[in-house]
């Protein structure tokens, strides 16, 4: 009888450990998928520039030859600002880069890429930020002779650059795509 009790317990006990539900394993964090529509191009023309933007975002002129790009609905940002090269153009391309560098302390990493169009004039370089720096891209264009433009995308928010960055992959195309339509004015 003693052992009819013991195997009756011991499966009892079975059933009730089997009957458990499943250990809580914790989920990893999702991720958003971001993605942003391709817009239509709307130009913007100067008196010493023209190029072509995304039409999703609004450019206005912030003062003498310093013009923003807002993105609302990414809550971004393309600052521009147009200098005349006056001799000054080794010292124009220094403060461009150093403002890029500057970021160096936050960033994990900083990738220059150089752009050059000879048939229009156009000599610079794009630096992209990585990391949770406060501007995720940044350049320079000139034509070497008359003209320098530099800009730079900032976003609202404290820096986090796993969140942002759908949106700072979505600027730096528009800046690439702000500078192959540069023309220069004479």
């Amino acid at each position: 009888m003693k052992f009819n009790a013991l195997i009756i317990i011991l499966i009892g006990f079975a059933f009730m450990v089997s009957c458990k539900e499943e250990p809580v394993i914790p989920k990893p964090k999702a991720k958003m998928r971001l993605e942003y529509p391709q817009g239509k191009l709307a130009d913007l023309e100067t008196e010493n520039f023209s190029f072509k933007y995304n039409q999703l975002a609004k450019a206005e002129l912030n003062g003498d030859k310093a013009y923003t790009i807002s993105y609302p609905e990414m809550k971004g940002a393309i600052f521009l600002s147009y200098k005349k090269i006056d001799g000054n153009l080794s010292k124009l391309i220094t403060d461009s880069k150093r403002l890029s560098y500057e970021h160096a302390t936050k960033a994990d990493n900083i990738v220059e890429q150089p752009y050059v169009n000879p048939d229009e004039k156009i000599y610079g370089a794009l630096f992209e930020v990585q990391g949770n720096a406060a501007s995720q891209s940044q350049f320079y264009v000139t034509d070497s002779t008359e003209h320098f433009l530099t800009g730079s995308v900032y976003f609202y928010t404290k820096p986090n650059y796993d969140s942002i960055l759908p949106a700072a992959s979505y600027l730096q195309n528009d800046i690439r795509g702000i500078i192959e339509t540069l023309r220069w004015k004479k």
